[in-house]
């Protein structure tokens, strides 16, 4: 059973998620502030966060900062603007996904099985039947155990990075549009994905390369796409 911890002062918000997502037979603990989410997590093994960005004590925003200085478990922001402004601040600090205010249930139990399913895969509960390995210059990615090294050094990715950096090392040196590569990760129509996408690949770039201003694998290919280089080893 998976563990998922909703955050949120509004309790009638945090009870009507719970309903939506123990009927799919998850485990649900609950939080009204950041402080309090950081505490569960001390004690809990978490699966999934759910975290709203407008709180008392601690907001969304700085709580998911704290909880990516240990844990790379995929976290969904709730707000309740719908200003991409709000939507790329919570990417830009680590949320995985983004969810608004008010939102159909459906959609964010839809949007928390597609986190979960890439989180469980990632941290090899789903093994792959072979080893894979896919290598460009010093970056090497081995799929089975779901680790990411350059030049020796492993690299920490959250699900989503790793899985956009799997769909290009891949495929390398195929140029991928933004719609291709949000509709490949996220499995739903890109809509307004352009800096949903471009958040996620600077993150990435911040990660592998030594200058990501000057990236040497994660390339843009202006007005196309982007696509990783394929290095000869030496």
């Amino acid at each position: 059973m998976y563990n998922i911890l909703v955050c949120d002062d509004d309790k009638e918000i945090v009870e009507a998620i719970e309903i939506y997502l123990s009927q799919e037979g998850y485990h649900i603990l609950k939080a009204y502030d950041g402080q309090q989410a950081l505490k569960i997590l001390e004690s809990e093994e978490i699966h999934l966060l759910i975290l709203d960005v407008m709180m008392p004590r601690l907001d969304g925003i700085h709580a998911t900062l704290k909880i990516r200085e240990k844990h790379s478990i995929p976290i969904i922001i709730l707000s309740a603007k719908s200003e991409d402004v709000d939507k790329i601040l919570g990417l830009n600090v680590g949320a995985d996904d983004y969810v608004t205010k008010p939102f159909n249930p459906l959609e964010l139990v839809a949007r928390a099985k597609s986190q979960l399913r890439r989180y469980t895969q990632l941290g090899g509960t789903a093994k792959e039947v072979s080893d894979t390995v896919y290598e460009t210059g010093g970056l090497r990615m081995n799929d089975d155990l779901k680790e990411v090294t350059v030049d020796g050094e492993a690299v920490k990715l959250t699900p989503i990075e790793y899985n956009i950096l799997k769909l290009l090392m891949r495929n390398q040196g195929r140029v991928f549009s933004i719609g291709q590569i949000y509709e490949s990760i996220w499995n739903e129509e890109a809509i307004g994905a352009d800096n949903t996408v471009a958040v996620h690949i600077r993150h990435i770039r911040e990660k592998i390369e030594i200058n990501p201003k000057d990236p040497r694998y994660l390339k843009v290919v202006w007005g196309v796409g982007y696509k990783i280089e394929k290095i000869e080893p030496r």
